[in-house]
């Protein structure tokens, strides 16, 4: 059986500080497909993979911020 890497979830407060955006803005990006949606992780809780929020960083970053 092959080894998983442990993955690292980000909750909504910890994308938004790494981010450097508000809730409103994330709920914006999520809806026009502009930010990755979030995992469900169980009924009330979601996340995202930390890989995923650092992706779309250096996307963004690369893009010069477009």
């Amino acid at each position: 059986m092959p080894r998983l890497r442990s993955v690292r979830i980000l909750r909504r407060p910890a994308v938004l500080a790494r981010a450097g955006i508000s809730a409103s803005t994330l709920e914006r990006l999520v809806r026009r497909g502009e930010f990755p949606r979030p995992l469900k992780i169980s009924t009330r809780c979601v996340g995202w993979p930390s890989a995923v929020v650092d992706a779309w960083l250096r996307a963004r970053v690369e893009a010069g911020g477009r």
